[in-house]
């Protein structure tokens, strides 16, 4: 059974964000999202509105295309 897609994005974003060698509280900052919530998303537990997948897109200065071939 595939992993839920919020774990799968979780972890998308979580390597862009570590291949920018950046903490989640400098991430969370970046996308104007509150550290514990960008730490939710991280780990899967949080369902993500479209308006924070953009957040989240300009703050790790990418596209959402790259983020989600990566999903």
């Amino acid at each position: 059974m595939p992993l839920d897609i919020r774990v799968r994005f979780g972890r998308a974003i979580r390597r862009i964000r570590e291949e920018q060698g950046i903490t989640q509280e400098e991430a969370a900052e970046r996308c104007s999202l509150h550290r514990t919530y960008y730490s939710g998303i991280e780990r899967g537990i949080r369902n993500v509105s479209l308006v924070n997948v953009e957040k989240i897109a300009k703050g790790l200065k990418t596209i959402l295309p790259k983020i989600f071939e990566r999903v």
